[in-house]
């Protein structure tokens, strides 16, 4: 397995074109969360696992792409000769195309395996806790998107739109997502991502002379 991860982190190196927020170790953190999570799902085949760890951002398109649902599918088609080389039959490759289509949180594809849920979860707690918050001002930076509505920066009298404030996305999506999470352990370690998020927020809205409102403390409670 040592081996095998070493050829897949060579091969996205260069096959893979990388942002500040989906690199190298982004790759190698899921990696690590699927790791955890299948060592208490016990059922998951982790040769499987591992290439759709490594290969599920193949093609990265930008956030704001109007083709972004699109990406899954097209990493995975790309993944297959790339899998072929490395010796994965293919069962396995097969296996590793669908965990990769379904990661994805804009493409809607259920996931219907263990490694294709793990996948989706191990992807998702990388937008948590404290990388979570790195990333999300990361991809911010690249979008050229501003952190918060100056008048309102938490939404206490507006509607949210992370189309134009980047705080805003917390409060959509990333605060939600340990509801969303399909095991017991990713939904452990996302809840208590999601708690250092939203003391983030408390002191942030303490730096900016403003209250956090109700409805923040509410998703995590």
């Amino acid at each position: 397995m040592k081996e095998l991860r070493a050829k897949l982190r060579a091969i996205i190196k260069i096959e893979m074109e990388q942002d500040p927020a989906h690199d190298v170790l982004h790759l190698d953190r899921v990696w690590a969360n699927a790791r955890r999570i299948a060592k208490d799902e016990g059922n998951a085949d982790l040769r499987v696992l591992m290439a759709a760890a490594y290969l599920h951002d193949l093609v990265n398109l930008p956030k704001d792409a109007p083709n972004r649902k699109e990406a899954s599918r097209l990493s995975a088609e790309k993944a297959e000769p790339i899998l072929a080389k490395l010796g994965y039959s293919d069962t396995e490759i097969k296996a590793a195309q669908h965990a990769i289509e379904a990661h994805s949180y804009s493409a809607g594809i259920p996931p219907k395996t263990p490694e294709a849920i793990i996948l989706r979860d191990s992807d998702r707690l990388d937008a948590l806790g404290a990388i979570g918050i790195a990333r999300t001002f990361m991809v911010a930076g690249t979008m050229d998107r501003p952190l918060a509505d100056p008048n309102d920066p938490f939404a206490a009298n507006r509607e949210l739109d992370d189309q134009l404030w980047s705080i805003d996305h917390w409060h959509l999506k990333l605060l939600q997502l340990p509801n969303e999470m399909r095991t017991k352990k990713g939904r452990k370690i996302a809840r208590k991502r999601a708690k250092l998020m939203l003391a983030y927020l408390r002191q942030m809205s303490k730096e900016m002379d403003t209250e956090l409102p109700k409805h923040w403390s509410d998703l995590i409670s």
